[in-house]
């Protein structure tokens, strides 16, 4: 009988492979499709692992999405499985609006899990509701800057956040909806005031950052704001002011009367 063993190095490849790669197929295994497991993983790369020894707001999405799924599918890990559907949903906003019988028809997802992801996303949701005298109230463009400095001052891109706010300007959430060069030709008017609409916030706030780290506004920042006040006179949502926040410090173009604020 001749000998199946597979000779060389390929053979040996897959002899000493790891218990999750020698379970795929051949062709998977030949033409690089593996995808390493978790348990595959160092335990400091480990999303649980690391949730315990780092907390939570040192994860990705993807990575806390793969915990509340537990395990993923055959040739393909929890994380990657997470990664699958947050790409397939548009980021964790679609998550976020995503029904039960969506959720299940999702390869990979049954109803199991479907229900885990949707009962999180409620608990959060409820969390959020029920202390909202805990929530963050903007009084000043100080205390802006006192919510996003340090998140925002040393990117190494653009990002331009937006502050949902209630009719008391508590802050209801702070939502990124850009990254990439902050101008006039760039920027989507309907971008930034989608989740303002969603969520039926009266107000706004604008936030990017300057990678020089000089907060001092453009001509363009100017102009997207004069832009953006416009608008929501249109949408009747009040951008109430647009901060430029840099390894320097920050600028409120309201307070620096650069655009038409009323």
């Amino acid at each position: 009988m001749a000998d199946e063993r597979l000779p060389g190095v390929l053979g040996f490849a897959l002899f000493s492979a790891p218990s999750s790669f020698r379970g795929t197929s051949v062709e998977q295994r030949t033409l690089g499709m593996y995808q390493p497991m978790i348990r595959d993983l160092p335990v400091s790369e480990r999303p649980r692992e690391r949730l315990r020894e780092q907390r939570a707001r040192s994860l990705s999405s993807a990575e806390l999405l793969a915990i509340l799924l537990r395990v993923g599918v055959r040739s393909e890990s929890a994380v990657s499985m997470a990664t699958r559907i947050l790409s397939d949903l548009q980021g964790v906003e679609g998550l976020a609006r995503v029904s039960y019988d969506d959720l299940c028809s999702i390869k990979g997802l049954g109803e199991a899990k479907a229900a885990q992801v949707l009962a999180a996303l409620e608990l959060g949701r409820q969390i959020a509701t029920a202390t909202p005298d805990d929530r963050v109230t903007i009084s000043s463009a100080q205390d802006v800057r006192n919510l996003l400095h340090s998140d925002m001052a040393f990117l190494a891109q653009e990002h331009l956040r937006v502050l949902l706010l209630s009719t008391r300007n508590q802050v209801l959430s702070v939502v990124e909806v850009y990254k990439g060069t902050v101008d006039k030709s760039q920027v989507r008017v309907a971008e930034v005031f989608r989740d303002a609409i969603r969520a039926n916030a009266p107000s706004i706030i604008v936030v990017h950052n300057h990678p020089s780290g000089d907060p001092s506004p453009s001509r363009d920042d100017v102009e997207v704001t004069r832009l953006l006040i416009e608008a929501g006179k249109l949408l009747n949502v009040d951008l109430l002011d647009h901060i430029v926040i840099g390894q320097q410090g920050f600028v409120s173009l309201r307070e620096k009367h650069l655009a038409n604020f009323e």
